[in-house]
């Protein structure tokens, strides 16, 4: 350390007390000290004194020292006459920045020096010093007035300004109270509208799905009576016809299915959009498959430029999945790929994405093609793309949409890439599980979104084997207690009974709390609420997570 040593003072009475106290306010006012820090530094060592020396009666010494940037005062007196942490030691701390007891009666106080101060020298402080006159008690009392009068117009001073705060913090007050108010009555209005449009939007859906079912009901029913009447009047039983008479009625019986097939594909569209769409899994043999769409469609080309081949791994190839839903969407794509090929080879590809969990099928073509600014708009229902080749080939804009709506119900994509006049490849991606993967035996999944619950449905189709479904807590807590689940999948923010009401809940019910809980929601923000086995984020969730999670809360493959 590297203390200068500036003067040293013993105190025994009054009258030193004194005189230490104006020999410590102007040692400060040399080092630059403000006005104020002058005074704290003053009645710390007058604090100190008056307790050591006048009540106790013990002798002190006081030395001043100069540390790089500080001012220490040691104060030192008789070991007997230490009282600890007295009330003198416990003003001065608050006064000075630091206040070192070393040993039992010996002090070190502190005080740092303003930053940029330029204090005198060494030499000229210590002449300073010492010419300082001895001070009497009336001197002394006299400065101490100066001080709190000083001291007190300050207080004053400080007292108005915060006055003034205060005047501008209420206004502010009232004028943000006056805002927020009438933002809370925009806000309220807000959701008056909202849950208006809500039930107009309800009940405009509730009036398209009856519209749907009345278009399924009363269009199929006259369709399939032409259809009858074509094939009874061109099968073996009826009477002869001339050939053109056949043809006309062979055109009639064409049309009216064409019909039948567009009205079932409206009708599909319309509950993939409620969310009605259920896909039923099954084990499907994708070889046999392959080859049945590759029989059936290539009769309807006609056409000896154009091959249409499939290609399917090897070994048997079986996936779980909705069978009926998967054949219509691969004889949409190719007979899309077919209608808009005049030569070269149609190709329907099937593999396997084990990263991903996913079975691809690939359908490529060596069409025209279609232009880059058209490739998502061939999605939007009865668009076409236009062009000469429309007024060639027959066609209703359903096919594409139908087929991704398909797609998307059974938990999976439908992508185009294309490039005009370079042909079209369409790529379907559907969940795709080995053999080997554990089967959960039934699921609770509790949320107040429907049309989340429907895509965590098409996600668990083929891995678990029953599947339930609450919109709130109170009705998750009643279907686990008539059917205690294998899993539950939780949503924290329900109405009534949210997530973690329900959590609590299932501690406290035997049969329920062993039950293992992956909580699903928007709200994470970092936590990890009490009872859950695994948290995961709605947002872009996808069906390898979830299942991933699955197996690791319960257990890997051996769950």
């Amino acid at each position: 350390m590297n203390t200068s040593r500036l003067t040293t003072v013993r105190v025994d009475d009054d009258q030193d007390v004194f005189a230490m106290r104006r020999l410590g306010r102007e040692v400060a006012a040399a080092l630059e000290m403000s006005e104020q820090d002058q005074i704290r530094v003053a009645t710390a060592l007058s604090e100190l004194g008056r307790e050591i020396a006048m009540e106790r009666g013990a002798g002190m010494v006081v030395a001043f020292s100069l540390d790089p940037g500080e001012l220490v005062v040691e104060v030192s007196f008789a070991e007997e006459a230490d009282g600890h942490d007295t009330e003198g030691v416990t003003l001065a701390g608050r006064l000075m920045d630091a206040v070192d007891r070393v040993r039992p009666g010996r002090l070190v106080l502190r005080k740092r020096l303003p930053r940029g101060a330029h204090p005198l020298s060494i030499a000229r402080l210590r002449a300073q010093v010492d010419a300082l006159a001895p001070a009497s008690a009336m001197d002394e009392l006299r400065q101490q007035n100066h001080e709190l009068a000083t001291t007190l117009e300050e207080v004053r001073r400080l007292n108005a300004e915060l006055a003034e705060t205060n005047q501008g913090v209420m206004a502010l007050y009232n004028q943000l109270s006056a805002e927020l108010e009438e933002t809370n009555r925009g806000v309220v209005a807000l959701y008056a509208e909202l849950d208006e449009k809500s039930m107009q939007l309800r009940q405009a859906s509730d009036a398209k799905n009856r519209f749907w079912a009345t278009v399924s009901h009363e269009l199929r029913t006259p369709l399939n009576s032409i259809i009858g009447l074509v094939r009874l009047l061109t099968g073996p039983g009826g009477d002869p016809l001339a050939a053109e008479q056949a043809r006309q009625i062979e055109l009639i019986g064409s049309s009216a299915e064409t019909l039948l097939a567009l009205v079932s594909e409206l009708l599909d569209i319309g509950k993939a959009e409620s969310g009605r769409l259920d896909p039923q899994a099954a084990m499907v043999d994708l070889v046999a498959l392959a080859e049945r769409l590759r029989m059936t469609m290539w009769p309807a080309k006609g056409s000896a430029r154009v091959t249409l081949a499939v290609r399917v791994p090897p070994p048997p190839f079986a996936m779980l999945a909705d069978e009926a839903m998967l054949t219509r969407i691969l004889r949409n794509l190719l007979a899309n790929s077919l209608k808009f090929t005049q030569e070269g080879e149609v190709l329907l590809e099937v593999t396997h994405d084990a990263a991903a969990s996913e079975a691809v099928f690939t359908v490529t073509d060596t069409g025209i093609g279609i232009p880059a600014e058209h490739l998502e708009r061939v999605f939007e229902e009865f668009y076409q793309v236009p062009g000469p080749e429309q007024t060639r080939v027959k066609g209703t804009g359903l096919g594409l949409p139908y087929a991704r709506r398909l797609a998307e119900a059974m938990g999976g994509t439908l992508t185009l890439t294309s490039q005009a006049g370079a042909g079209t490849t369409a790529v379907l991606r559907l969940p795709y599980e080995p053999d080997d993967v554990p089967v959960v035996g039934r699921v609770l999944i509790a949320d107040d979104d429907e049309n989340f619950r429907a895509g965590l449905r098409r996600m668990l189709t083929g891995f678990a084997a029953h599947i339930d479904e609450a919109h709130d807590g109170t009705a998750a807590l009643a279907a686990m207690a008539a059917a205690p689940p294998d899993l539950a999948l939780l949503d924290l923010l329900m109405p009534g009974l949210d997530g973690a009401a329900v959590l609590q809940r299932m501690a406290g019910d035997e049969r329920l709390r062993d039950v293992p809980v992956i909580v699903i929601t928007m709200a994470l923000a970092g936590r990890h609420p009490s009872g859950a086995d695994a948290v995961l984020a709605k947002q872009g969730l996808r069906r390898d997570m979830l299942l991933g999670a699955i197996r690791q809360v319960l257990g890997g493959d051996d769950a």
